[in-house]
């Protein structure tokens, strides 16, 4: 399945290079998505493990916007990137780490409670900011930005080689460590899980503090790129990030999912994002497409299954 699915990119790209080889054939097109992809990429990596433990988190991208928040008012009052990226991802882990909470201890279904966070962090983002940007211009000088959001060689973005590495870590977790396997079972089969002697409640609370985590640093990553901070970051990846983990071929149902897929699927909305606009369509056209892509590959995943 996983062959498939790159399969389908590498075609999508020469159906590209048809249809737009003025864009598609220069190499800036893909600077250009390996600079923007790892946003949401890096997202749907943390939610296609949620997903495979038979859970769901809908509040990754107001995660990611207190997260980047937290990170701007703590660099724009010490000055200090270093400390700025620990309070950053401390909230975003903090974020997960409840969200895991009101799952496991208090009962809550997972979607009732990460609808509950998706509008708890975006309202104390906006009541805390004013709903007002904040420009973060002396980043760009800091060590951090080289490292996180550079250029690798003056050319190849630094945030697609961490995505790179994340996807390198999380498939050893998914596929060689015991934890994946945990992960695997929980999302399976809840009760059989619990029976083999798995912690089936610390192992839906690592997978949310692991999507938090996740959302915060696509949160830090995104402010360090850009050099500002907005009240509405994360909204526009809501359905991308659900588009890159259903492409990938991860399973709705749990239990089963690809981290190299997701990566795949990643790449897939990214050129396609790309390839709507300089084949001259209305960027609302993206929305539209998103939600086929999201339909269509859930289908299809479920009746490869039956």
């Amino acid at each position: 399945m996983q062959w498939g699915i790159l399969l389908v990119f590498l075609l999508l790209i020469i159906l590209f290079m048809i249809g737009s080889p003025r864009t598609f054939l220069s190499p800036r097109i893909y600077i250009a998505v390996m600079s923007t992809v790892p946003f949401a990429g890096i997202m749907a990596l943390g939610l296609a493990i949620v997903v495979v433990s038979g859970q769901i988190d809908l509040s990754f991208p107001s995660v990611m916007a207190i997260s980047g928040f937290t990170f701007a008012v703590i660099f724009t009052s010490t000055g200090s990137a270093g400390l700025a990226l620990v309070g950053g991802l401390s909230t975003g882990l903090v974020a997960g780490v409840l969200n895991g909470v009101m799952v496991t201890r208090i009962g809550v279904p997972p979607i009732v409670a990460t609808i509950g966070t998706m509008f708890l962090w975006r309202g104390v983002a906006h009541v805390a900011s004013g709903g007002v940007a904040r420009v973060l211009g002396p980043v760009r000088d800091t060590a951090l930005y080289s490292v996180l959001a550079g250029r690798v060689g003056g050319v190849i973005p630094a945030q697609f080689l961490w995505m790179l590495l994340i996807v390198v870590v999380l498939w050893f977790i998914l596929n060689r460590h015991r934890f994946g396997n945990d992960v695997c079972f929980v999302g399976d089969n809840e009760s059989s899980a619990r029976l083999m002697g798995i912690n089936v409640g610390r192992t839906k609370i690592f997978v949310f503090a692991l999507m938090g985590l996740l959302a915060a640093f696509a949160g830090v990553v995104n402010d360090l790129e850009m050099a500002n901070w907005w009240p509405s970051q994360g909204e526009g990846h809501f359905l991308p990030v659900f588009a890159m983990v259903f492409v990938g071929g991860t399973a709705i149902t749990g239990g089963r999912g690809t981290i190299f897929g997701t990566l795949i699927g990643a790449l897939i909305i990214g050129i396609l994002e790309a390839g709507i606009i300089a084949s001259g369509f209305s960027g609302f056209w993206t929305q539209l497409i998103y939600g086929l892509i999201i339909i269509i590959s859930v289908s299809m995943h479920t009746m490869m299954r039956k």
